[in-house]
């Protein structure tokens, strides 16, 4: 029988610190009930979590920052496009900070979240506290997974409950992310590993290895109700030269493996005499009463003309007939050249130019993710966003499947990265392509609120709830004529006075503490308009 010995000295450790405190508490001194303190922390650390990673949890400059004020949204303006169909958000600023906001008005909304954070290979790709990480530092690994677990903390919470979270990682941290992940999302939600090939045969790493992989880890927010969507049969081939009734069709093969001597029979074209046996080995896929009823529906279409080695007839497969199936999602599918980062370089070289940014993910693998994981109606989500790939693929893939997607993607700033290399990618291919898709350009920025009471902040708080409206509820307020926003009386009050019969307006957002009165809301309501009352989560605990 097995012997547990970590449970045995924990166990050992708490009778001590049991004795300890028994003597203490017979002291009523000050030092007395400040040991006992001591010791209840102790006892807490000594009895804690059983399995999983220990690292020591760092801070970052954020963590002080969101403690003495609270982060807002402001509109860049002249960075706004309108191209008509969804609209998209582009967030810039630290990414904790962006979570903190979203966790107000998108959880439990999401249902696909994709991250490519920093994998912390020592090559001083990860920056913590404005300070490249090395392999020299003895704590980058601990600085690498308290920088992510805060962020991974908030995302599970953001997921829909058929949403998921698709990690890109490497070797260097892939095992304690999972380790991690399952903690955050629990063990009985973790989902797959996939394999992507990243590159071809060039090359090693001094030991005679080629690294021409890494992962991507996903998790569901709940596994009983997350389902990936394979590659489902399309119809692209199909068509009806002959405009037959029965609809499009394609050719198709007339032969099986298996048969006997009823699918075993010559097939004579009455029209040139030629006659068709099925190829070695085979046999017909129908008998000759079916092949009768066949020709006669239609279903075989004998040739006038038939090129050497041809049959002599077309068998057809109908578009009506065919049962769209659904074929699982292979965790081996990203093993292919479209896959690898060459692509994405030639991609972002074609946009952007030519070394403007590093290991880039391509355009088909995060369209790909988006298809398998999503629905045509979802929310996607990327606050590692880099060089906008996501943004882009959802576009891409709204355009091929008539989808109404909308993407939310988060990055800093670092080297203008958001502003020039992610929002200009957008902004080209939507150009290029003509893609049907808005984007708001947002900015991160922090109000004081460290020794101050409630009201004398809230005012600077109520200029940037819109934003929080429009982010929550994917709207543009600005020269929009079916929605508008009224956050203070006299806001209400002189849209009220505005309306009459001719009004376009549908809809209106009001603040929680805006007076409506019977009045006022009379007035709406027969003019068709929807009152929608602004909820007072978005800084409410505040409020005290």
């Amino acid at each position: 029988m097995s012997k547990n010995i970590s449970k045995e000295k924990r166990e050992e450790l708490l009778r001590e610190i049991g004795e300890i405190r028994e003597y203490l508490e017979k002291n009523t001194d000050e030092n007395a009930g400040r040991l006992l303190t001591y010791l209840a922390n102790l006892e807490k650390d000594v009895d804690g979590k059983k399995y999983g990673l220990v690292f020591e949890e760092h801070e970052e400059a954020v963590d002080v920052l969101c403690r003495d004020n609270v982060p807002i949204l402001k509109e860049v303006a002249e960075l706004k496009i309108d191209n008509g169909g969804t609209q998209n958000f582009l967030i810039e600023g630290d990414n904790l900070a962006s979570l903190k906001l979203l966790e107000k008005t998108h959880t439990g909304k999401i249902d696909l979240i994709y991250i490519d954070p920093p994998y912390n290979t020592g090559n001083k790709d990860f920056i913590y506290d404005d300070t490249f990480v090395g392999k020299d530092d003895k704590y980058r690994h601990s600085k690498w997974l308290s920088f992510i677990k805060k962020r991974l903390s908030i995302a599970q919470r953001l997921l829909s409950g058929k949403g998921v979270i698709l990690i890109s990682i490497d070797d260097k941290e892939q095992s304690n992310l999972k380790i991690l992940c399952d903690s955050i999302f629990g063990e009985q939600n973790f989902l797959t590993m996939f394999v992507r090939k990243t590159k071809s045969m060039t090359g090693d790493d001094g030991n005679g290895l080629n690294i021409q992989h890494e992962y991507l880890l996903v998790y569901a927010k709940n596994k009983a109700k997350a389902i990936f969507k394979g590659a489902q049969k399309t119809f692209d081939n199909y068509s009806n030269p002959d405009n037959d009734p029965n609809g499009i069709w394609t050719s198709a093969d007339p032969s099986a493996k298996s048969g006997g001597e009823s699918t075993y029979f010559p097939i004579n074209n009455p029209i040139t005499g030629q006659v068709d046996y099925p190829p070695k080995g085979r046999f017909w896929a129908f008998s000759q009463d079916t092949m009768n009823k066949y020709i006669e529906s239609g279903r075989i279409k004998f040739k006038d003309q038939i090129k050497k080695n041809q049959r002599g007839f077309v068998f057809k497969r109908y578009a009506e007939i065919m049962e769209v199936t659904t074929h699982p999602v292979c965790t081996l599918c990203f093993d292919d050249n479209a896959y690898m980062n060459s692509v994405a370089t030639s991609e972002m070289n074609e946009l952007i130019g030519a070394g403007k940014f590093s290991y880039p993910k391509p355009v088909c693998f995060i369209k790909d993710l988006v298809k398998f994981a999503s629905s045509k109606y979802s929310i996607i989500l990327d606050f590692f966003a880099g060089s906008g790939t996501t943004g882009h693929a959802v576009m891409k893939l709204n355009t091929e499947d008539g989808g109404y997607r909308k993407f939310i993607i988060c990055t800093n700033n670092e080297n203008n990265i958001c502003k020039d290399i992610a929002y200009e990618r957008i902004k080209r291919v939507i150009e290029k392509e003509n893609y049907q898709a808005c984007l708001k350009y947002m900015q991160v920025d922090f109000i004081p609120i460290n020794e101050q009471l409630y009201y004398e902040y809230a005012d600077k708080l109520l200029l940037h709830i819109k934003e929080l409206v429009e982010l929550e509820n994917g709207l543009d307020f600005e020269d929009n004529n079916k929605v508008a926003i009224c956050l203070t009386d006299e806001d209400l009050l002189t849209f009220a006075n505005s309306i009459n019969d001719g009004t376009s307006f549908e809809s209106v957002y009001v603040g929680h503490d805006v007076l409506l009165t019977a009045e006022i809301e009379g007035k709406l309501l027969k003019a068709n308009i929807k009152i929608n009352v602004i909820p007072d989560y978005y800084y409410g605990e505040l409020r005290g």
